[in-house]
């Protein structure tokens, strides 16, 4: 099930090795769907790897290192309903994809499903697991698991028509809780997004990575969907959380340098959530003061 109503969308850079371990496993997929993979302008030979071992894969070169953008240009090339992200480190398991269609087709009004993460190699939940499965947020009955105002792409599944109606992942953010943004847009529109505790996806983090610059654009993207999504009462109190929580350090004095350079875009183009959303959101502050998976660290 699933080759024809859910495609399966990858996006790498740099991390060849991984890629092709991600690729042997979510190709042997009892329930497998096409996948368009986009390479960031690897360095390292990852997309001629790609086009040798795995033919079936659409391979998409980009020129430069897209971020989560490229995941907008694989979805202009899908013509499912319905499409999954990875990371060249997450892996969809048996049942998954089958799952998150069934999901999808039942409920109209379903956005999104996020599944459950499992960490590579003790297969631990994920420390943001617990926080999902709890979430605070108020849906309609229908909703088949806990609702959401937040995903994590490479754990999640799309309607495409949803996806598409909000434009995807936000030119500005690149990468680094770019989700965020996505997730309000989606909400602010009467979309519904919620997490499912039988869809499971493992991660095997990749040690491949900027750590710092990560956290770095993190800090800038919440930043940002704050100035741009909140009430200005939301976006004082919660601008606060955010730099109090950071470390008082140089990478989190350009983010924030990065983020007031962008105050002419933000301004522009600001609009702020329905009551409704903001409601969920505020009840979502109590548990993210409390949480030690939303950590600025790197």
């Amino acid at each position: 099930m699933g080759g024809d109503r859910i495609t399966l969308v990858i996006i790498t850079c740099d991390r060849r090795e991984q890629l092709l371990e991600t690729l042997a496993q979510v190709t042997a997929l009892p329930d497998a769907a096409p996948i368009v993979l986009v390479d960031n302008a690897s360095s390292d030979g990852t997309a001629d790897a790609v086009a040798a071992a795995y033919p079936q894969v659409e391979l998409i070169r980009a020129d430069r290192n897209l971020g989560s953008l490229a995941r907008n240009v694989a979805v202009r090339r899908i013509d499912t309903p319905y499409v999954a992200f990875c990371d060249d480190d997450t892996r969809w398991q048996p049942g998954a994809l089958t799952r998150a269609v069934t999901l999808l087709d039942r409920h109209p009004g379903l956005a999104s499903v996020t599944g459950r993460c499992l960490v590579e190699p003790e297969l631990a939940e994920d420390p943001l697991t617990p926080e999902l499965r709890a979430s605070p947020v108020r849906g309609p009955k229908w909703l088949p698991g806990p609702a959401l105002l937040g995903v994590m792409a490479g754990l999640s599944a799309f309607r495409v028509s949803a996806f598409r109606q909000v434009g995807g992942f936000s030119s500005r953010m690149w990468l680094g809780g770019e989700e965020e943004l996505l997730a309000l847009d989606l909400a602010a529109r009467g979309w519904w997004m919620c997490w499912v505790e039988d869809m499971v996806i493992h991660h095997a983090p990749s040690r491949v990575r900027n750590a710092r610059r990560r956290r770095q654009l993190g800090i800038r993207n919440t930043l940002w969907t704050l100035w741009l999504r909140r009430p200005l009462r939301s976006v004082l109190r919660r601008s606060l959380v955010v730099l109090r929580s950071a470390p008082a350090d140089r990478a989190t004095l350009k983010a924030v340098l990065e983020a007031l350079r962008g105050l002419p875009w933000v301004l522009r183009e600001r609009q702020v959530v329905p009551v409704s959303v903001e409601l969920g959101l505020m009840r979502l502050e109590a548990q993210q003061r409390r949480s030690s998976a939303r950590r600025y660290v790197g």
